[in-house]
């Protein structure tokens, strides 16, 4: 007969638990990986509790970060960018590029499941704006006029975004990433013909 002690539940419980990352003085949200089978999107109580409010303005109310001035159009570190009300992995650096509009802009999603568009008409011309699908999120804007591979660019908010360097995948809950950057390493080293 298989037994398991309380002892051990407890570990396991401690090791599921999620750990607090501090988005703003005084302001946490929990989070450890992404589990799209857990996620319950937290109330907009929770939400105006968890997040700055440049955070809840642009994820919750489709709202613009200023350009220039924004947490990440010009980091160069190596990780992922996940869904700041989610967890939820959406790009990573290995596709990021200067654009020059000083947003955070990709090729191409990380996870295009966790990715979902609707063609934006607020302004004068219509543009199809970028949501998280499990934490609908507003993120930001894809456009067409992005570099090869893809043509595209995604014009992403930082608010919207929470970056996770390489070596903070394993502890953040993200390692299952880590392959990525190993493979983009090797073939950076590989003898260029």
């Amino acid at each position: 007969m298989f037994r398991i002690s309380v002892g051990a539940i407890a570990m396991l419980l401690g090791a599921a638990a999620p750990t607090l990352v501090a988005q703003a003085p005084g302001r946490q949200v929990a989070m450890k990986g992404w589990n799209p089978v857990d996620y319950r999107k937290p109330t907009d109580a929770e939400l105006k509790q968890r997040l700055t409010p440049i955070q809840y303005k642009v994820t919750q109310q489709e709202g613009t970060e200023a350009p220039f001035h924004n947490q990440y159009w010009d980091n160069h570190a190596a990780g992922i960018y996940v869904d700041v009300v989610s967890g939820e992995p959406l790009f990573s650096s290995l596709d990021k590029y200067e654009s020059g509009t000083g947003w955070p802009s990709f090729t191409k999603p990380l996870e295009p499941k966790n990715i979902k568009t609707d063609e934006d008409r607020k302004l004068f011309i219509p543009r199809t704006e970028v949501r998280s699908a499990h934490a609908d999120s507003h993120l930001g804007h894809v456009f067409d006029d992005g570099p090869a591979p893809t043509g595209l660019r995604y014009c992403m908010n930082s608010a919207a975004l929470r970056f996770i360097p390489v070596e903070q995948l394993e502890a953040e809950g993200y390692g299952e990433y880590l392959p990525l950057f190993h493979r983009s390493a090797a073939a950076s080293n590989q003898p260029q013909p």
